[in-house]
């Protein structure tokens, strides 16, 4: 995750990225569940995707694959509690914190069954919910995802420290980490002030430590799994490791594992075409 995980990843979302996606047709909402205000874009009609970010990052990762999956799917991305613009309650964040907010979420908009789309933290959310609450999914993707316990154990202790993402350095550390091609990591002052004003260091360091101590881990829980699974990867992960995926892809019964050559952590930023047509080929495959 950004954590690699979780790190869903930095918000470090670079401007390349989102040069191509100004003109995005998506309409920005607030919803509230649990009294806590929760900030997200629409786009498109038809069958639900929910896109689920990752640790300190927001909605803006999804903006250069939204306008692909929005031709056939309605298409809601949201920030989750404590990131982004949604509300920022001092709580102590969780998994399972993320999954219940994940829950009213969909219920306030009356979606009683949707497919998920979860990136690094927001991938380990996506299987967390899934266990928790099968019955309202429809199919998952898991790109980069988080969750074996086994991800901070062998993760190197510099680039668990820099996760907390609490000054150039860390973005500096974590850049050729999280993307294959440099122009993604290289403003690392645009970057750091973006962190500066995102205002979610106490949820990131909240999550880290719960990871750290390995709460919600999805160990030997994923072969209860009965959706239609994608498992969505780059190669060049240096954050969480296909090694990561490939585990995944093992233990969830009947999963497919697509790997992105020449990309890195956030595939759906760094390589939106290949992403897009992963996915829809997979919801086309399972409908």
């Amino acid at each position: 995750m950004r954590f690699a995980l979780l790190i869903g990843l930095f918000a470090i979302v670079p401007c390349a990225a989102q040069e191509e996606t100004t003109a995005t047709p998506k309409i920005e909402k607030f919803i509230t569940t649990y009294g806590a205000k929760i900030h997200y874009v629409e786009a498109g009609s038809g069958a639900p995707v929910i896109l689920i970010h990752g640790l300190a990052d927001n909605v803006a990762i999804w903006d250069p694959v939204i306008p692909a999956l929005a031709a056939r799917f309605r298409v809601i991305a949201l920030d989750q509690i404590g990131f982004g613009r949604s509300d920022k309650p001092l709580l102590n964040y969780r998994v399972s914190t993320l999954v219940d907010f994940l829950d009213v979420f969909l219920t306030e908009l009356k979606i009683e069954r949707a497919s998920l789309v979860g990136n690094s933290l927001g991938g380990w959310v996506a299987a967390a919910y899934a266990l928790a609450h099968p019955e309202r999914v429809e199919r998952l993707v898991l790109s980069d995802a988080a969750g074996y316990a086994a991800l901070t154990k062998t993760m190197d202790s510099r680039a668990l420290r820099a996760l907390r993402v609490a000054s150039r350095d860390d973005i500096r550390y974590l850049g050729p980490l999280a993307f294959h091609d440099k122009r993604f990591y290289q403003d690392v002052d645009t970057a750091f002030k973006e962190r500066v004003t995102a205002g979610d260091s106490y949820t990131v360091a909240q999550v880290l430590d719960s990871m750290i101590r390995g709460d919600d881990a999805l160990d030997n829980k994923l072969q209860t799994l009965k959706q239609p699974t994608l498992v969505l990867w780059g190669r060049e992960d240096k954050l969480i490791p296909l090694s990561f995926g490939e585990q995944f892809h093992r233990e969830i019964v009947d999963s497919r594992l697509r790997i992105i050559d020449n990309c890195g952590h956030m595939p759906q930023l760094e390589c939106p075409n290949e992403f897009s047509a992963a996915v829809l080929k997979f919801f086309s495959d399972t409908k």
